[in-house]
């Protein structure tokens, strides 16, 4: 979702940096900044969820189940590494 919305705020500062400042003028309003500080911002987003997106793809889980030969009972053991490359 960070990823989608990065590249929302990409776009639209892109729109405002550029087009706003040769439709409409407001006195006191900087659109070609209000647009890059946008781009800026969604670069950022962008890349934060690019690295949180690798990096919950690195784990492993490993389900095991024996017969506990002492009581004759089933036992279940799950381990989950994050440290997988």
């Amino acid at each position: 979702m960070s990823i989608g919305f990065g590249i929302f705020l990409m776009a639209v500062g892109a729109i405002i940096a550029w087009a706003v400042p040769a439709l409409w003028e407001v006195e006191g309003a900087n659109w070609a900044l209000i647009g890059y500080i946008l781009l800026g911002a969604g670069a950022l987003v962008t890349l934060i969820g690019i690295i949180l997106a690798s990096r919950s793809g690195r784990t492993s889980q490993v389900s095991r189940s024996s017969v506990d030969p002492a009581s004759g009972t089933r036992v279940e053991r799950t381990e989950r590494r994050d440290d997988v490359l």
